[in-house]
């Protein structure tokens, strides 16, 4: 008698959503609606614009040190293991290369943006 009742409800309830959506009144679409949308440049303008190597240099490095730093996640289910020391030693030498490596970039001038 449940199972019935409930499914009485779920049929009138999509039944009323139905109807109201085609009650509703339908909106044309604009230009705007119509129009592609290509992550901030201008679809309708020319496809040759020249496209800045140092936004894709940065956005390199943010790439490869999202995923080094990645490899510090498990770092807290680590020190449960047998040798805690040694996860110690794991975590502060990747943490020492992400240093070093963000202080190579930063002497060589890659995280200037205006130049």
């Amino acid at each position: 008698m449940k199972l019935l009742t409930l499914a009485l409800t779920i049929t009138t309830l999509v039944l009323i959503l139905i109807t109201i959506s085609l009650w509703l009144p339908q909106t044309p679409p604009d230009t705007e609606k119509l129009s592609p949308y290509e992550c901030g440049f201008d679809p309708l303008g020319t496809a040759r614009l020249p496209f800045s190597m140092r936004f894709f240099l940065v956005a390199i490095l943010f790439l490869l040190f999202d995923l080094e730093i990645a490899l510090l996640l498990p770092t807290p289910w680590a020190t449960n293991s047998a040798s805690p020391p040694t996860t110690l030693i794991y975590t502060t030498t990747i943490v020492a290369l992400l240093t070093i490596g963000l202080g190579y970039e930063w002497t060589q001038g890659g995280l200037d943006w205006a130049e």
